[in-house]
């Protein structure tokens, strides 16, 4: 049996779900989705230049569980670049640090957390 996935915490929530090759209409494109909680990796590494250990820190996670998390995003943002796919932005077991409420879009609190596999605005 698998363990629950645990919460993460979240400084920001996207103005947009998707992002796409222009000239290509989104129902002929494959799509790639990114959960809030990589998105969230992305921003803190990558964006805002943290170590690993500080990202962690703020996301409420363990410094390997963040390592495995960019890792995974960094590898959907590739695989959507190099191949020409759409960016789906959405879900994930995230809670938002501004008001402390679960993100919007829903889902049962079941094993697989909070939102996951539903738009998010």
């Amino acid at each position: 049996m698998t363990r629950p996935c645990c919460v993460r915490r979240i400084g920001f929530v996207p103005g947009v779900t998707y992002f796409k090759p222009a000239g290509i209409p989104l129902s002929s494109l494959e799509e790639v989705v990114v959960t809030l909680d990589e998105l969230e990796a992305l921003r803190l590494a990558d964006l805002n230049g943290l170590y690993q250990e500080q990202a962690a820190e703020q996301m409420k996670i363990s410094r390997p569980t963040f390592s495995r998390v960019v890792a995974v995003a960094r590898r959907k943002v590739a695989d959507a670049l190099i191949n020409g796919k759409a960016l789906r932005l959405e879900g994930g077991p995230v809670l938002h640090d501004a008001n402390m409420n679960m993100m919007p879009g829903g889902g049962g609190r079941g094993r697989r957390g909070f939102g996951r596999g539903r738009r998010l605005m």
